[in-house]
């Protein structure tokens, strides 16, 4: 008689055959997009990830937090035993609210911090919120993001590469410039980066400018910090089903073939991302990891 297949096996088997594949339903949304809208909705519950208290007694400001990888990333986060703030854009906080009840039931404290990171000001105030109401800033993520597909370089308008920029890229250094000072030794800085930073996308010619920036932000930071003890990495996903991508398509079809040429033939889902970041924020996997950028793409191999 055959051995039976252990549960958590079969937990593992059944999670992996509840991922959407594709094609994936058609939708569009105008931006900035709300996961509460997306079918189907992104997967961030990661029920079969246990947490071992890697983050435990940790604060972690995360941008972008209220839904697609930054709320898979808060919710891992808590599980790890850390407190978490999270920004999003005002428009946001049906997101924003779901989030923070995902970590209150992890059993840690959340702080909603509503603004727009185009907003140095705003930054900085996040920045102080944060230290003033959990009591420290351990861990930023840098996730926030805008794009916008576009068919050639004559369709983007320099207003939207202008926004672009000023979302993914200066938002980024607006909270690590607010942030550094506040940061102590053995803190870290994780940024959120992309494929398209690595090997381009030709109908995201601006985003993928913005992610390029941000893989050589990262390296020059890290160097930059190494004496003080600040550890600087990033994650580049592939193709991940997050509200970023039906407010980005020119029509509902367009998301349809979203993932589709992955090695897995699939988009990731945002609990399949977080746990890279759990593993860059923890001193205890990674103290001796800064300036890498980290790829998780679906099966795709790449050199760099």
């Amino acid at each position: 008689m055959a051995p039976k297949k252990s549960s958590a096996r079969t937990a593992e088997q059944k999670r992996e055959k509840s991922r959407p594949m594709s094609p994936m339903p058609k939708q569009r949304q105008e931006s900035p997009g709300l996961e509460t809208k997306v079918h189907p909705r992104p997967q961030y519950k990661a029920p079969l990830y246990a947490g071992s208290g890697k983050l435990k007694g940790k604060v972690a400001l995360i941008s972008g937090g209220d839904s697609g990888i930054g709320r898979a990333v808060a919710v891992m986060f808590a599980r790890e035993g850390a407190d978490i703030a999270i920004m999003f854009l005002p428009e946001e906080e049906i997101d924003a609210k779901e989030t923070q009840s995902a970590i209150k039931a992890e059993g840690r404290r959340t702080l909603l911090l509503p603004g727009d990171v185009t907003d140095p000001d705003y930054c900085a105030e996040c920045v102080d919120a944060t230290i003033s109401e959990l009591g420290a800033l351990d861990i930023l993520v840098n996730n926030a993001a805008f794009q916008r597909n576009q068919e050639s370089i004559e369709d983007v308008e320099n207003a939207q590469m202008e926004h672009t920029f000023r979302v993914n890229f200066f938002g980024y250094f607006y909270l690590a410039k607010a942030a550094v000072p506040r940061m102590k030794r053995g803190s870290c800085i994780i940024n959120t980066g992309s494929i398209t930073g690595l090997e381009g996308e030709k109908t995201l010619l601006d985003y993928s400018a913005t992610k390029g920036a941000i893989h050589a932000f990262t390296k020059a930071l890290a160097a930059g910090l190494v004496e003080k003890g600040i550890r600087v990495n990033a994650v580049a996903p592939g193709p991940v089903w997050t509200p970023l991508n039906p407010q980005s398509v020119r029509k509902a079809a367009d998301i349809a073939k979203f993932g589709a040429d992955t090695p897995m033939g699939r988009p990731g889902q945002p609990e399949e991302l977080a746990p890279t970041y759990v593993f860059l924020a923890s001193n205890i996997d990674s103290s001796f990891i800064s300036g890498a950028i980290i790829p998780v793409l679906g099966g795709q191999a790449i050199a760099g």
